[in-house]
């Protein structure tokens, strides 16, 4: 009999996998295989702190004793403490206006790094030294620094002739809070800089030749080419400059340990000081419980405000 044209067709031989089988294999979940390991452990990390924290803060715990669940009974006693929302009011401050201030001289200095400048390695080096020193040195430099009888600022406007008494950086409210606020910038700049300059290394240089052959100016060439551009990278970097800046301890604690009159705590150390100094882990655990809120709302904006414009798309943001 002859064969037919069905019987010599190829025969499709169907392989049926279990969703795990196909799991393993897919190509669109290798990248999550190889996270797995970090996810992993900063979940184990990270995540039973952050639990433990929250779960202390609905209790009366205190150092050496277990405590009991009391709901939001700390959250309500601080809704009324004024001690608590000056912390507040001063971590924003203090968050604000570093941040903003990071990344304009940040952004100044790598874009004056990106040109041909004599001794560029040399310069690169210098501003990122800041960053390097540890945090403890720094801050006690600029507690010699803000001395009230060893200025070497009060020292050299005293001899300038533009003043005629020592200024009183650390002992004054504001001008202790604006002392803290420069020297988190001066530390905080290098890596605003060193980030953003890496960034503006990838962008081509024929962009902007081919925009100065059409007649754009420097602040159309930033305007319509660098800044677009670094859009992705600036979004990153002031998510991370603002959860530094939000969180910081160790500079604020080393120079003024909250001081004067609780005018420059954040609610970091004053979670510290009501937690660890003063025994009180409920409170303390409360005040950090706290700082989530603010935390997660800077990363939606640095997030969605600049990663996700849809000018960067080509399309238009109205």
């Amino acid at each position: 009999m002859a064969d037919t044209a069905l019987d010599r067709a190829p025969v499709l031989v169907v392989e049926h996998r279990s969703f795990w089988q196909r799991l393993k294999v897919s190509r669109n979940w290798l990248g999550f295989w190889f996270m797995l390991p970090t996810i992993t452990i900063l979940l184990a990390f990270l995540l039973y702190p952050l639990m433990k924290g929250i779960w202390l803060s609905m209790t009366d715990a205190r150092i050496g004793r277990a405590g009991n669940f009391v709901g939001f009974e700390n959250f309500i006693w601080l809704w009324d403490d004024s001690v608590f929302w000056m912390s507040v009011f001063n971590t924003m401050l203090y968050t604000t206006i570093a941040s903003v201030l990071k990344f304009a001289i940040g952004l100044y200095l790598a874009i004056l790094l990106n040109n041909n400048l004599p001794f560029k390695s040399v310069l690169r080096a210098i501003i990122l030294l800041p960053f390097i020193v540890p945090t403890v040195l720094s801050a006690i430099a600029f507690w010699w620094i803000y001395d009230a009888q060893f200025s070497i600022i009060s020292w050299t406007l005293t001899e300038l002739g533009l003043i005629d008494r020592y200024v009183d950086f650390l002992g004054d409210p504001w001008n202790a809070r604006w002392s803290v606020i420069a020297a988190n910038i001066w530390r905080g700049v290098p890596f605003v800089a060193i980030t953003l300059l890496a960034g503006l290394q990838t962008v081509s240089p024929t962009l902007y030749e081919a925009a100065t052959i059409d007649g754009a100016t420097p602040w159309q060439n930033f305007r319509f080419i660098t800044y677009p551009l670094l859009t992705p990278i600036i979004a990153v970097v002031m998510t991370f400059s603002v959860l530094f800046t939000f969180t910081d301890f160790q500079l604020i604690w080393a120079i003024t340990r909250g001081g004067p009159a609780n005018a420059t705590h954040l609610m970091a150390t004053l979670s510290y000081q009501r937690a660890i100094l003063g025994g009180y882990m409920g409170e303390g655990s409360a005040i950090a419980t706290a700082m989530i809120p603010f935390l997660l709302s800077a990363i939606l904006i640095s997030w969605f405000g600049l990663q996700r414009r849809k000018w960067q798309q080509g399309e238009s943001d109205d």
